[in-house]
């Protein structure tokens, strides 16, 4: 049977909040009695879910060199849930029985899975209803983008999808809007309007938005930047758009 792992405190608390029945065992450090550790211990005990203290060692060797895994380690059967795009047609269309305006972020290419996860932190704090990513040259759900995300991976459906730019069609022929982030473009940020039904798309690392994707958009936008670093990391970048369409949608 599959395995698939998931440490640090923040993820394993969230997976043992929304989707305990996901979790085989729990790997904690022997020796540990802090407060946080008690609180996954009681919900370990709760779902009746096996509890084995090991050396950090074993720890150590078990998540390699993906990441620190702060004494906690859950191991989960079978693989982390990744939806498609007959959910998000079935998100799309919940939101508008709801009358609730679509907020959706996608990544473009982003193959850094701490990109990943700092994206996934961010959409989730500011109320992001999907975060949608092509399934080739990106970053899936490993151990480090969920002990990245803190949490977030657990809560916020994830959409991989084949083809980009034909889902990019769809939000729109839906109603979406669709504004690129793109260092180029002439309308910064805090001169668009991101308050309807949205989607913000933000480019790979380093090449930005593919062409085709870039076609695809109503609306390029841009950071202003005052000074000489000619650009900011895309997670920084995803934390700083998300949190002005926030400020617009809440004003």
């Amino acid at each position: 049977m599959s395995q698939q792992l998931v440490y640090g405190l923040h993820a394993v608390q969230a997976l043992l909040k929304g989707s305990p029945q996901q979790v085989r065992e729990l790997l904690l450090l022997r020796g540990r009695k802090d407060q946080r550790l008690q609180k996954i211990i009681q919900q370990a005990e709760k779902n009746d879910i096996a509890v084995r203290f090991v050396d950090r060692r074993a720890l150590d060797e078990k998540v390699g060199d993906d990441g620190n895994h702060q004494g906690v380690v859950a191991v989960c059967a079978g693989q982390t849930k990744v939806h498609d795009e007959r959910f998000l047609q079935e998100l799309l269309q919940q939101l508008e029985e709801s009358s609730e305006a679509p907020f959706l972020l996608v990544l473009d290419g982003v193959t850094d899975p701490h990109n990943l996860g700092a994206c996934l932190r961010s959409a989730e704090a500011a109320g992001v209803h999907a975060v949608i990513a092509p399934k080739d040259k990106s970053a899936g759900l490993t151990p480090t983008a969920r002990k990245v995300a803190c949490g977030a991976a657990e809560v916020l459906p994830f959409v991989t999808v084949t083809n980009l730019a034909r889902t990019l069609q769809q939000l729109q022929q839906a109603g979406v809007w669709i504004f690129g982030a793109a260092g180029e473009a002439e309308q910064d940020i805090y001169q668009s309007q991101l308050t309807g039904p949205m989607a913000l798309v933000m480019g790979a690392e380093g090449s930005g938005l593919r062409r085709l994707t870039r076609e695809h958009c109503d609306h390029l936008i841009k950071i202003p930047m005052a000074g000489e670093v000619s650009s900011l990391n895309v997670s920084v970048a995803t934390g700083v758009c998300l949190f002005e369409a926030v400020r617009q949608r809440n004003g």
